[in-house]
């Protein structure tokens, strides 16, 4: 009886346990949307071909993908050249209507095929919608093909063909179609003279662009035409024919600056609208280039065409990239995002520096930037702003060597610096973020502890003479021992143990037998004391803890 009853409390145990089961695949069941319902699957990327499961075939991959894309670029180049050489030889009507006439069969051939090739086709699409665009451009801005003289009657033309662009790939949703389309009118608007209509009609491109980005996270095709935009502007700066020919320089100043910031201002905007549904790979993309080449197309024409207000330019680009930060926080964008924005203004203000200030006010200047840069960073939780400040330091320790005086204090306000920096890394105080763990915390310590070390002998150097560098070497180990045991971080001694190793080979492969009988003396004496008393810590401390 004992076992009938045990074998149907199995029983029904394990009934229980099929209803369960059961109850759950049903509910599965009815979460997963049935081949009807279920969204069509996305497009192939215009910037990155469809991975299936299987292995691609390379060669395939070669004829299929970058064949067609290449190909279409090629065609619409030759297009472009057969209506800047030979378009002028015909009248006004046939120019017009041959031009939107090839692009439109262009555009109605990609149609019909992509019926049964879709990607295939929708490329060739996009090659049709760029070369009515071109068609457009060239109506005014090609001399022999020009036939509408009016420069805002021709933008606006090619406003309405931008916008038409945007609104027929918005309608198929294809990324291939905006990104062919609209990388293709960037780059055919290089193929004749570069000036002021070229960087407004590219401008306008990089507007629909960036709609990609804003509407539908698209991130390729906005990504190429920052880099197409800036491009753009260098080839037309370094023409100085084409930069308002005839104006004086504080005018050429002015203009090539206001495209630079319009293309910074747009760039930023677009990525800062919805930054927290952006990649964290594409949102430092974009604020990298876009900072890239705003300082640096922004400095060379600085330079060039008024050189005195360069330190002025860096400190305002600085000051953009710490209000992009604090949008970003705003905005909620990842944290990465908003460190970028930081460390890059910091870097900003520092490549400034130089510009501005002497060789000792330069270095002080960078020891200064680097320390703020360090304690705001653990302040903030940016622990690459935290890295950014150590690197000043390191580059104000480096160039100590240009000040004309005053090294030894530069040598310890850089010790105490370090020092700081890598006990705030450390530091658990209430109000601020919790400090940083693990292999990046020990990165940055050891680090910090490097550049105390070097700055202790940068000062033992300036105050000892030279027949007792050694010793002094011996000395600047003590400290960072000393150093090491007060604020109980292992890294200081080993950096210690590191000069001290040098301090021992150079007292026996120098010392022993270049310096005099009583300095001899005097250095193994002093060395001996201090290895003896360091010893003494270790073993107290070992005794200690045993």
């Amino acid at each position: 009886m004992a076992e009938a009853e045990d074998l149907r409390e199995v029983v029904r145990r394990l009934e229980a346990s099929v209803s369960r089961l059961e109850a759950r695949l049903e509910r599965l069941e009815g979460a997963t949307p049935s081949p009807a319902s279920a969204p069509p699957l996305p497009e192939a990327s215009a910037s990155s071909p469809p991975v299936p499961e299987e292995k691609r075939d390379l060669e395939a991959h070669l004829g299929t993908y970058w064949l067609s894309r290449v190909g279409i670029v090629a065609l619409i180049i030759g297009f472009a050249f057969l209506i800047i050489y030979h378009f002028g030889e015909l009248g006004v009507l046939v120019r017009v209507g041959l031009g939107y006439l090839l692009s439109g069969g262009l555009a109605a051939l990609g149609l019909w095929l992509s019926r049964r090739h879709e990607l295939f086709g929708r490329i060739v699409f996009g090659g049709g919608l760029a070369l009515s665009y071109f068609v457009t451009y060239a109506l005014h801005f090609v001399p022999a093909v020009r036939v509408i003289p009016s420069e805002p009657l021709a933008l606006v033309l090619l406003a309405l063909n931008v916008v038409g662009i945007v609104v027929v790939a918005q309608r198929m949703h294809s990324e291939t179609v905006a990104g062919i389309a609209l990388f293709l009118g960037l780059h055919t608007g290089m193929l004749s003279d570069i000036t002021t209509f070229t960087l407004l009609s590219t401008t306008l491109l990089a507007g629909g662009a960036l709609f990609f980005l804003v509407k539908n996270r698209w991130v390729i095709v906005p990504l190429s035409s920052l880099v197409s935009v800036y491009s753009t502007h260098v080839v037309w700066a370094m023409r100085t024919d084409a930069l308002a020919p005839g104006q004086p320089e504080s005018v050429r100043l002015a203009l090539s600056l206001s495209f630079l910031v319009l293309y910074y201002l747009l760039f930023s905007v677009a990525l800062l609208v919805h930054p927290r549904e952006l990649s964290r790979r594409a949102s430092l993309s974009f604020a990298l280039l876009n900072w890239v080449g705003m300082l640096a197309l922004g400095a060379l024409e600085v330079e060039r065409w008024g050189e005195p207000h360069l330190f002025t330019f860096f400190a305002l680009v600085a000051l953009a990239q710490g209000v992009g930060a604090a949008v970003a926080g705003w905005r909620r964008a990842s944290s990465a995002l908003v460190q970028a924005f930081l460390a890059t203004g910091v870097l900003t203000l520092a490549l400034g520096i130089p510009t501005e200030y002497g060789a000792t006010a330069r270095v002080w200047a960078w020891a200064v930037v680097g320390l703020a840069a360090g304690l705001a960073g653990r302040g903030l939780g940016a622990g690459a702003l935290q890295g950014v400040g150590v690197g000043l330091l390191y580059v104000a320790l480096g160039a100590i060597w240009q000040a004309a005086s005053g090294r030894a204090l530069l040598d310890a306000a850089l010790l105490v610096g370090f020092a700081l920096v890598e006990r705030a890394s450390v530091a658990q105080v209430g109000a601020l973020p919790a400090p940083i763990q693990g292999r990046r915390r020990d990165t940055l310590q050891f680090f910090c502890a490097l550049g105390a070390g070097l700055a202790l002998l940068w000062l033992v150097g300036e105050l000892m003479p030279d027949e007792l560098t050694t010793l002094g070497w011996g000395v600047a180990a003590f400290g960072l021992f000393a150093l090491g045991f007060a604020v109980r971080e292992r890294w200081y001694r080993f950096i210690g143990l590191g000069v001290l190793a040098f301090t021992l080979g150079r007292l026996l492969l120098v010392d022993l037998a270049g310096l005099p009988p009583d300095q001899r003396i005097l250095t193994f004496l002093l060395l001996g004391v201090m290895l003896l008393a360091v010893s003494y810590v270790y073993t107290r401390l070992r005794g200690n803890r045993s």
